[in-house]
Order: C-alpha cells, then structure tokens, then sequence
C-alpha cells in the first residue's frame, strides 16, 4: 500500500507547470492533422511532448562524457 504522503508527493513532481509555444507551417499542420487522424490521437500536446522528449534524452545519452 502507498502512504499518501508518498503519493500525493509523487503526483506534485509529475505535475506539468512550464508552458511552451511554438509555430507550425500550413505544411507543417497538415501533416501533424494528418498523423492525428490517421492514427487516432485526439491530444496532439502529447504527441509534441513525446517527441521532443525523445530527442532531447537521445542526444543527451549519446553525448555523454567519455574518457577518451
């Protein structure tokens, strides 16, 4: 069982609080409406943010310090 202290502590971390904007072509929307509908995704932050994020901790991983 999770305390709910813990819990409650644990939902506040994931909570999102930094907004981000950004433009889009005619292009650029065409294609991110087209993926939505094709694949049946309604919330398009998500696809955003998942891509981003995936990017972002990829570069980063493969970036990494190395001694040589």
């Amino acid at each position: 069982m999770i305390e709910p202290d813990i819990f409650r502590k644990s939902r506040e971390a994931l909570r999102r609080r930094h907004r981000q904007v950004i433009y889009l072509n005619d292009s650029e929307m065409a294609a991110v409406k087209e993926y939505c509908s094709r694949f049946g995704i309604k919330a398009r932050s998500s696809i955003f943010r998942e891509a981003t994020m995936e990017r972002i901790l990829s570069q980063l991983s493969d970036s990494h310090p190395t001694l040589f």
